[in-house]
């Protein structure tokens, strides 16, 4: 074939091809919301027609024979109708794939779980729905610990206003006591009104510093701090509220370690832990809080490897323990146990809003460390494991 006539056969296949592929986009921009069965056709049809419409146009001006022409026509038309039927197979399989993904999708905005479909007509389509069924996954995940958080709201907020709905009218009645003349010994009641006036100011406390730990506020002044200082005068500064319940409170372990950490916080975690013991634990049993260097007795062999840069602090008391089921929730804020570890009565006025746990948490994870609780016999043991020499805080 000489150059001439090549250059006339792409020309006219060219020409038939832009006019066919004009007509083409043109009828999927009115048919654009058509459905896409519909629309491949229309794409398969215009292929087709492209192809036939270049290559009988220079058949005609290549003088094929009638004959010719109508074996080439009747094998257009015969593929011409496979590739629409084809097209249409296709189309509907994309329309059902379609379908499962938009309902998919559907049970995803109304909070439900959907199911990987195995297979579609692609793997674009599979993967597509395998990350649907993950995102609904996700999504309930996140529902559920939303619910969780909220009903803990709750839970809080009840707390609180019933602790705070006792003392308020405490003091409230021996305020009007006073005011009416009929108390006998003023200093005394003098005395419990700022006693209640004390517990109130403490549980505000709870309130600023877990509302500073949950809106990522609460910044550290990290120092080196010798762990037996600060836990012996913890000890000893909650030994009178230990020794009025004839608490056996003790400190053991090393006593040379040393970490980088912020005093003030850290002091008020152990605090708490150590109030926390105090509180649930009956007359004559003992508390013991401990400082080694190592992972504590849960870690795996693994982990006993960085044993040289955490430090260990325990609280174990013999206050009966706690179900297990109610082990996960024992640092949500607000939470109470309904089992052996909540107290039914708290004559020393040490009971607090269900904030104390809640705080060592936040104050541990700013000093990038662990708190964990497990059961032990007839008690509980509160592990913190810090690390050393924290690269960063919070």
């Amino acid at each position: 074939m000489t150059p001439d006539v090549l250059l006339t056969v792409s020309l006219f296949a060219l020409a038939c091809a832009v006019v066919v592929g004009a007509a083409g986009l043109l009828s999927l921009r009115l048919l654009s919301r058509s459905s896409l069965v519909l629309q491949l056709m229309v794409v398969a049809l215009a292929t087709v027609v492209s192809v036939v419409g270049g290559m009988a146009a220079v058949a005609s001006q290549m003088y094929v024979s009638r004959h010719d022409l109508t074996v080439f026509y009747s094998v257009a038309g015969v593929a011409g109708v496979v590739s629409l039927l084809m097209a249409a197979v296709l189309g509907r399989q994309l329309a059902r794939d379609r379908r499962t993904l938009r309902s998919a999708a559907a049970s995803i905005g109304r909070g439900e779980r959907v199911a990987s479909a195995d297979r579609h007509s692609n793997t674009e389509f599979t993967a597509l729905a395998g990350e649907l069924a993950a995102t609904g996954e996700r999504l309930a995940q996140s529902r559920a610990r939303e619910n969780q958080i909220e009903e803990s709201r709750r839970e809080l907020i009840a707390w609180i206003s019933h602790d705070l709905r006792t003392p308020l009218a405490g003091i409230r009645a021996m305020a009007e006591a006073l005011e009416d003349g009929m108390v006998e010994d003023p200093v005394r009641y003098y005395t419990q009104m700022r006693g209640q006036v004390d517990r109130l100011t403490g549980m505000v406390d709870d309130l600023f510093e877990l509302s500073k730990i949950h809106s990522g506020t609460l910044r550290l002044a990290l120092e080196p701090v010798s762990l037996y200082d600060l836990i012996s005068d913890t000890v000893a500064g909650l030994s009178p509220i230990a020794q009025a319940k004839s608490l056996d409170l003790r400190f053991a372990g090393e006593t040379g370690l040393t970490i980088l950490a912020d005093p003030r916080e850290l002091s008020r975690a152990v605090g708490n832990l150590v109030m926390n013991a105090i509180q649930h634990s009956p007359p004559g049993s003992p508390i013991v809080v401990s400082v080694t260097a190592g992972t504590g007795a849960t870690a795996t062999a693994g982990a006993a490897a960085a044993a040289a840069d955490h430090a260990l602090i325990s609280v174990t008391d013999a206050a009966g323990g706690t179900p297990e089921q109610d082990l996960g929730r024992l640092f949500e804020a607000g939470w109470r146990a309904s089992g052996p570890r909540t107290p039914a009565a708290d004559p020393l006025g040490t009971g607090g809003a269900g904030l104390g746990l809640a705080i060592v948490q936040g104050i541990v994870e700013a000093h990038r460390g662990e708190v964990r609780v497990r059961n032990v016999a007839n008690g509980c043991r509160f592990e913190v494991l810090l690390p050393r020499h924290p690269l960063t805080a919070r």
